[in-house]
């Protein structure tokens, strides 16, 4: 690994979440995997295309990418050792010979100039620790008729769907996890429109997009897996085992209203956000513009 900005997310991804994560790697899949089509969707990926995957995790977005540009490159990043082990591990199994896999910080890791025709994220984005900064440095390596893809999501009130399922868990919920935080930092479309435009992105699109989240085969399933989750778990982790067996039998009751025969569906609301570079990406200085984030 190289340089790091972001120090605390890459401890974080590196500890007991990032390893959860790549152990149960299909179940994060199956909960986000429905959003691929909108992303790839507005990504438009070509056959021939250099793809930069941001975020990367597991791999399940790079390699669809991969099999999109199949006449292309395609580069996974992220900073999560774990994770990207198990990337490799299914880009490998699956024989995709036009993927690889760095470990790096995409905010000031090493891209080339105009290396990418797209860049894309599904969510990983949100997670920097300076954002002009980083999509400044992501807009320089995309080819001036490149375009920039990315998922966010969108804010849940206290209404949703995934509220009113998790609602025992609420009073717990008190702080982000490790690996939690920063997900809020692109909710507000106004927030992510500044941020792009301060980092000298020109047709910024922002796009609601619904799709139903899997959460496990039934009720009992989704409740085992929703608790293991990395900040369900950290905020539970020092209640007694008499009202952790009390919120995980209303979880499982609460979810049964949202029992499939597919599964446990919650439906889930995503921003789809599309950029372009706009005029030729200068080189980088100490004139780029940065946010005031820590």
């Amino acid at each position: 690994m190289r340089v790091i900005a972001n120090r605390q997310q890459a401890q974080a991804w590196n500890d007991w979440e990032g390893i959860h994560w790549a152990e149960h790697s299909e179940r994060y899949d199956a909960m986000m995997g429905s959003f691929n089509a909108p992303l790839f969707a507005a990504a438009g990926i070509a056959a021939g295309d250099r793809v930069l995957d941001v975020g990367c995790g597991t791999g399940q977005t790079t390699r669809i990418a991969a099999r999109q540009a199949y006449d292309g490159d395609v580069v996974g990043i992220d900073l999560s050792a774990p994770m990207l082990d198990r990337a490799r591990r299914d880009a490998a199994a699956e024989g995709l010979g036009n993927v690889t896999f760095e470990q790096g910080d995409a905010q000031v890791h090493p891209l080339p100039g105009r290396g990418f025709d797209v860049v894309l994220s599904r969510g990983g984005v949100m997670f920097f620790a300076d954002h002009i900064a980083a999509f400044t440095h992501l807009r320089h390596s995309l080819v001036p008729a490149g375009r920039l893809a990315f998922l966010g999501p969108q804010p849940a009130g206290p209404d949703s769907a995934y509220a009113r399922a998790t609602a025992a868990l609420a009073p717990f919920l008190r702080e982000a996890s490790p690996a939690a935080r920063g997900m809020g930092s692109l909710l507000d479309p106004a927030r992510i429109r500044q941020m792009l435009t301060a980092a000298g992105f020109t047709d910024i699109d922002v796009a609601p997009a619904e799709a139903p989240m899997t959460f496990g085969a039934d009720a009992g399933d989704a409740t085992d897996f929703i608790l293991a989750m990395g900040p369900v778990r950290y905020n539970l982790r020092d209640v007694d085992p008499e009202t952790t067996a009390r919120i995980r039998s209303e979880v499982r009751d609460a979810l049964a209203e949202f029992e499939t025969i597919d599964g446990v569906c919650i439906p889930g609301h995503v921003w789809i956000v599309t950029a372009s570079p706009g005029s030729t990406p200068r080189a980088a200085s100490a004139e780029t513009p940065r946010s005031t984030e820590a």
